[in-house]
């Protein structure tokens, strides 16, 4: 399944010099505001360490990991909810990914400007919430104003439409982002139905100078202590030590720099597999001497669906699905040997595919 993160920030926080270090790309990442124009894309891989025990194991010809799309958007400033700046293309761009990576700047540095003139993560959070929120509420307004339509023959269930929408714009009103919203399972519906931004989940990624990546800062603490009460997870990277990873060629020697700068490992890797699981996403695994291969599912997935990410056909005459959990694959080293061992699942349609299966689906088309 396809899968789309888009980086947002104020200008001139770090976005592009992420990008660049996440997706190797070139995307312009320069001292000035809006930099970023048209959005940058870039697949990046999701580090999974079972893949390189399976390949160990299985020995294939290839092996294709799961990979999340990146997309670098243009900054955003104070009214880009009326379209300041770029903001109607900013909003739009936002509005296209699955989840939100909201870099704040979380570093000083006089030969950097910031468009507010000042090196405040709270206020630059703030700023963002408050446009992505204001163009929530016209969306919000719109939606009301056509279920209102809707119900003026009395109907019932239209009438209840419109108190769904109407419990939605005022939260959205009083100044909260659609994600704190506590809905029942009548009222999804409606909420889906409106695409709003601030639905969206959303990972706070604080960009810190070298000397910070560790602990962080004075900056990341108050940051971290105003999103306490939020459903939502902050992670320390430093875009400028990210960049010079990525310039390194050889593993070996970016394991080296990471080492030497005391991380146990790149902060890009923990920032790839954080948004993953922000989409509540996980990965299952085909085996076999031609390919090794990791596929991205939602969690609760059954088994059928799962195998219409390899091909629809796989769900239309799907039969069973054959079941190795991946702690046994390991123990007993192959699939020959999981068989003769009695550790192989064979699973119907109402099988709920777990993370780390290995699998091998049964079909007739």
């Amino acid at each position: 399944m396809a899968v789309k993160c888009g980086i947002v920030g104020l200008p001139n926080v770090g976005k592009s010099t992420l990008f660049n270090a996440l997706t190797s790309a070139k995307a312009l990442a320069a001292n000035f505001p809006f930099a970023t124009k048209e959005p940058n894309i870039g697949m990046i891989t999701v580090p999974d360490k079972r893949l390189d025990k399976l390949e160990e194991l299985v020995k294939p010809q290839r092996v294709q990991p799961t990979t999340v799309e990146i997309v670098d958007i243009a900054g955003l400033i104070k009214g880009a909810s009326k379209g300041e700046g770029l903001g109607n293309q900013f909003l739009a761009n936002i509005r296209e990914v699955d989840a939100i990576i909201h870099v704040v700047r979380c570093f000083d540095n006089d030969n950097v400007v910031h468009v507010e003139n000042s090196v405040d993560p709270v206020r630059d959070k703030e700023i963002i919430d408050t446009e992505l929120v204001l163009k929530d509420i016209e969306t919000c307004e719109k939606k009301v104003d056509k279920l209102k339509k809707a119900a003026k023959g009395g109907d019932k269930m239209a009438n209840r439409n419109v108190e769904i929408g109407n419990k939605i714009f005022n939260h959205l009103n009083n100044g909260f982002s659609a994600r704190t919203l506590i809905l029942g399972e009548d009222e999804l519906e409606i909420y889906n139905d409106m695409s709003l931004l601030t639905a969206k989940p959303i990972l706070y990624v604080c960009n810190v100078d070298e000397g910070s990546a560790l602990n962080g800062n004075e900056h990341t603490a108050k940051f971290k202590e105003l999103i306490k009460d939020e459903k939502a997870e902050t992670i320390l990277i430093s875009a400028a030590i990210e960049e010079e990873i990525a310039e390194l060629e050889e593993y070996e020697e970016k394991m080296e720099f990471v080492k030497d700068m005391g991380l146990s490992e790149p902060g890009a890797n923990r920032l790839i597999v954080a948004s993953y699981n922000l989409l509540n996403l996980i990965t299952y695994f085909t085996a076999g001497e031609k390919e090794v291969r990791a596929w991205t599912i939602t969690k609760g997935t059954k088994a059928p669906q799962a195998a219409a990410v390899i091909h629809t056909d796989f769900e239309k005459g799907f039969i069973r699905a054959e079941v190795i959990g991946y702690d046994s694959f390991i123990k007993y080293g192959s699939e020959a040997a999981v068989k003769e061992a009695g550790k192989m699942g064979v699973e119907g349609k109402e099988y709920v595919v777990k993370d780390g299966d290995v699998m091998h689906f049964r079909f007739n088309v």
